[in-house]
């Protein structure tokens, strides 16, 4: 018997990586855009929501770093020898969701450079700028530079936004700038159900995040021993520290923009440019640099994560498909290139359909999310740290939530619900 590795404070700090890049890949979308509409549309009423999806995802997230910790194996593995069918669904999701996110995400990360760049570029040119630099950092350092990277984009995003929320609410109050007999408008209608779904299907993430960290983890692992107490550590580091983060996009929505009299623009681009006009007029135009970083540290963070992540796995899965032993180096290198091209043509060649697109991802990412929460649970349950106790309850809780919400929402498109 192998002897146990003791965990120190030492060795914790040296595990920490597939956790903040995981932390890296949700705060794009789901929380400046989505977090922040959310704050401006409703105040701190969706609070509530945004705990509860945090809350019951964080089992199925955590059983991704769970299964690779305790046998070494990636996710994606574990769903093929559940079924040739559950990696093909996968990968088909997958790689949809490849090409649409990363034209998603380097489009707004363009878009926001454009918003502060003292020369006029066109979006889709900067979007090829950020592409390239991403593209740069992953095939030049590979997990190594992007574990570095990330860090550092997140402790500079984590210490902007926490002193952007501190200057607004000394500025405003927790009341932040609506009239005292501003009233709100109620999310808890139907007319409110699509926007509260989107909200918590992308939560802290899509649910295929939790296969990126999977691999994150093997790569971390072989530069490093890292223990099973200690890549949970990285794991719960990076999942908090995300809703927390989530809740403060949340606040600076709700000091800002909620009761400003001003309607909130629904497409993500649009509204980020109006939030940080909104927020320079309000606090004062010192502030606009200082949210402008916010926002840009967000995307371009989640751009290189992005792009990163779904390569990995994509090779992962088609090595496994192909019954290969391991992937080759210039195999990862080329799922990256070609991932970014695709990203690139629908940029360049389709780039009015990139919110329908991401739309249709969002949703298919929604509806599965409880069939691979499942997945990931049945793959722990015969693992070492087998489920049990209040992690387990918490996993049956969460299935219900999402499947229920699955269901609505399906019944709500289908026009049933009116």
């Amino acid at each position: 018997m192998s002897k146990k590795r003791i965990s120190t404070l030492t060795s914790k700090l040296n595990a920490l990586g597939p956790g903040i890049l995981m932390a890296s890949a949700a705060v794009g979308g789901s929380h400046i855009v989505a977090s922040t509409q959310a704050g401006a549309i409703y105040g701190w009423q969706l609070a509530v929501i945004i705990i509860l999806a945090n809350l019951f995802k964080y089992p199925f997230f955590r059983f991704g770093a769970q299964y690779t910790l305790d046998n070494g194996r990636s996710l994606v593995s574990g769903y093929y020898q559940k079924g040739k069918f559950y990696i093909w669904l996968f990968l088909i999701l997958n790689i949809f969701s490849t090409i649409i996110n990363i034209a998603a995400v380097s489009l707004v990360s363009a878009a926001i450079l454009s918003f502060v760049l003292p020369f006029k570029l066109s979006v889709s040119i900067l979007s090829l700028v950020v592409i390239f630099v991403s593209c740069l950092i992953i095939l030049m350092g590979r997990y190594k530079l992007l574990d570095s990277v990330s860090k550092m984009i997140m402790i500079a995003l984590t210490i902007a936004t926490l002193w952007a929320v501190a200057v607004a609410l000394h500025r405003t109050g927790i009341n932040g700038v609506a009239p005292l007999d501003y009233i709100a408008p109620s999310p808890w209608q139907l007319s409110s159900l699509a926007f509260i779904i989107a909200l918590m299907g992308w939560m802290p993430a899509p649910i295929e995040i939790s296969a990126l960290n999977s691999m994150w983890v093997i790569a971390k692992k072989k530069l490093e021993k890292v223990s099973y107490d200690d890549g949970l550590f990285d794991f719960n580091v990076g999942y908090i520290g995300t809703a927390i983060l989530a809740l403060v996009f949340l606040a600076l929505g709700a000091l800002v923009q909620f009761g400003s009299g001003e309607e909130v623009q629904s497409a993500g681009v649009k509204y980020i440019q109006q939030f940080i006009n909104m927020y320079a007029q309000t606090i004062g135009e010192w502030a606009r640099g200082l949210i402008a970083f916010i926002a840009f540290m967000c995307m371009f963070g989640t751009t290189i994560t992005v792009i990163d992540g779904y390569s990995r796995v994509n090779c992962e899965s088609i090595r496994l498909m192909l019954n290969k032993k391991e992937t080759k180096r210039i195999y990862s290198n080329l799922a990256v290139i070609l991932g970014s091209i695709f990203g690139l043509c629908v940029i360049f060649l389709f780039n009015h359909a990139v919110g329908a697109m991401l739309n249709f991802a969002m949703i298919a990412s929604f509806v599965t999310t409880p069939i691979f929460a499942w997945l990931n649970l049945s793959l722990v349950m015969k693992t070492e740290h087998k489920v049990k106790g209040y992690l387990l309850w918490l996993s049956f809780a969460g299935l219900a939530y999402l499947s229920l919400f699955a269901i609505f929402f399906v019944v709500y498109k289908l026009g049933v619900l009116g």
